[in-house]
């Protein structure tokens, strides 16, 4: 049995949880977080005002989501082994197998998306008056130069690029698996939902 704190040691112990193949469970966490990132990541890339108040959760939502990809695929490998190997199934581990660059790219985009937006943030309120100094009239932003007009669609275009690429991933993924699931264990998974009853 590995040793806690070597190379892959937690991959032994994602085999069941509560007696259900545990990639059964933790791919609810990759479902729902990938996408919700990826929406995240538009809408703050695009958004001023979201950009504002959702950058720090949007980048730590998808640092989360990248971390549950490969603890995921780990599991899925797991139960790959104890399944028998058919053409569906391996379409499944083939395309579970592209989710962790992407979930890399989402990560990635949305922590620069927020380094990009605290580094507004700064450029702006240095801008401004001191705290200290009363202003009688409402301090008026200041509008963006053309290089960060340019960086800003540069960045609302990367963002929608892999967001909709992120998101068809899934969409493959999860077909795959609703297929497997109808088509192939139909079987196995009724028994082990009356198993549960």
């Amino acid at each position: 049995m590995p040793v806690p704190g070597s190379v892959g040691w937690w991959k032994a112990f994602m085999t069941t949880i509560n007696g259900l193949p545990a990639h059964v469970l933790l791919v609810h966490v990759v479902v729902v977080l990938i996408p919700l990132s990826a929406v995240l990541l538009v809408l703050v890339a695009v958004w001023p005002s979201a950009r504002r108040r959702l950058d720090v959760l949007t980048a730590v939502l998808a640092v989360l989501a990248l971390i549950a990809v490969p603890i995921t695929t780990a599991a899925g490998d797991w139960l790959e082994q104890r399944l028998p190997r058919t053409p569906l199934l391996r379409v499944h581990t083939h395309l579970g197998d592209t989710m962790l660059p992407w979930a890399i790219a989402l990560a990635l985009v949305s922590v620069l998306v927020l380094v990009w937006s605290r580094r507004l943030a700064r450029r702006a309120s240095a801008g401004g008056e001191p705290a200290s100094v009363a202003i009688s009239e409402p301090h008026q932003p200041q509008r963006p130069g053309r290089r960060e007009q340019l960086t800003g669609i540069a960045v609302a275009v990367v963002a929608v690029a892999v967001a909709v690429v992120i998101a068809t991933v899934v969409k493959q993924i999860q077909n795959s698996s609703d297929k497997l699931s109808r088509i192939q264990y139909p079987a196995r998974i009724e028994r082990a939902l009356h198993s549960l009853v």
